[in-house]
């Protein structure tokens, strides 16, 4: 079967297949001969070769020294489709490609406030001796990336101020790209103060181009109030992150998140969130650390954040079930991790082997 018809079937199939189906995503002989497959038995009819004559000539074309394909796609038959459970654990994103670099989140993942998680220090000191390259993100906005080495240094875990990517930087980045050496009025801390200073912005309450809103513990009425009218009088609206809550020792704490929908309702502006679950914080940090999609891997303990934007922007993902979401949570959500392992101490041999683990739940 030419390769080019084969191809063809790709374009016409695509559209019903998943988006996260390995033939879309990676184009591999194994996932192109599987859409060949569907294609050519959901245009069978009478005169065309059987299904079976049909897969055996197109295996041979595309796979000479192939085994029996498997597929993740929705249209392939019962007895040809793995299950959910299985998926997860030898899914689309395999180990037949090796992982060269990594990004994880921090809290929940590396620490708990400034305690380091049992093997956090031991997977960053992996990274470091083998040189792979690696970015710690995290949405909260409220300290530079200096503030948060010291953080992680309490703990024990040593990580390099430019290996740390936090949403108000990749909102900077984000600025920066849209409307150079623009004007923004800023609800925040320093990490998003310095980071706007750092790419050329004016910080003013006067006509900006942007309002901004990142975290803070000081929210103040007349604050949020300059703010709605900002934008009522069209000021574009911005927040570093869409987070409802944050965690403190006393119990949740009101985050950037509530705080936006507040100016959104009054204004009546829906703000642009830039930080996670916004693909587009993954790929500003894969392209800070010149590294492709393919080949990374993106660590968090919440699905609804970190999953879900590792997987939106094309990485294999782990869980770790230290933070936010717990294990019995997972089923709930319609889009499931590469893996998920206990904790961070679960990957530290894998940095070697570039490879991930079996899931350990």
């Amino acid at each position: 079967m030419p390769l080019a018809r084969c191809w063809s079937a790709v374009r016409a199939t695509s559209a019903s297949l998943d988006s996260t189906s390995p033939a879309i995503q990676y184009g591999s002989p194994q996932a192109l001969y599987d859409v060949c497959w569907v294609r050519s038995n959901a245009t069978t009819s009478s005169g065309r070769p059987s299904r079976a004559a049909t897969r055996s000539a197109w295996l041979a074309a595309l796979m000479p020294a192939a085994s029996a394909p498997t597929t993740t796609s929705r249209l392939m038959p019962r007895r040809y489709r793995r299950d959910p459970a299985h998926a997860c654990q030898h899914g689309a994103m395999t180990n037949s490609t090796p992982i060269e670099s990594w990004l994880t989140d921090m809290d929940g993942v590396l620490v708990h406030e400034e305690k380091a998680i049992p093997g956090a220090g031991d997977f960053i000191a992996a990274l470091q001796t083998l040189g792979r390259p690696f970015l710690v993100l995290t949405n909260n906005s409220m300290y530079t990336p200096r503030d948060l080495r010291a953080r992680l240094l309490i703990g024990g875990i040593d990580v390099p101020e430019d290996s740390i990517w936090t949403s108000a930087l990749a909102t900077a980045q984000f600025l920066d790209d849209q409307r150079p050496g623009g004007t923004a009025y800023v609800i925040g801390e320093a990490g998003l103060t310095t980071a706007l200073h750092e790419v050329g912005y004016v910080l003013s309450d006067i006509d900006p181009d942007y309002v901004v809103l990142g975290e803070t513990r000081t929210y103040s009425f007349e604050a949020i109030t300059r703010a709605i009218r900002l934008v009522e009088a069209g000021a574009r609206f911005i927040a570093t992150n869409p987070d409802a809550t944050g965690p403190s020792p006393d119990g949740s704490l009101p985050a950037t998140g509530s705080v936006a929908a507040l100016i959104s309702r009054a204004a009546g502006v829906d703000p642009y969130f830039v930080g996670k679950p916004n693909p587009l914080m993954m790929r500003s940090a894969l392209n800070r650390i010149q590294a492709h999609s393919e080949t990374t891997v993106m660590i968090g303990d919440r699905m609804d954040t970190d999953v879900k934007s590792g997987l939106e922007a094309g990485l294999r993902t782990v869980l770790v079930l230290t933070g936010s979401t717990r294990g019995h949570q997972v089923e709930r959500f319609p889009y499931r991790p590469t893996r998920v392992v206990d904790s961070i101490a679960d990957l530290v041999e894998m940095v070697d082997a570039r490879r991930l683990p079996d899931s350990t739940r």
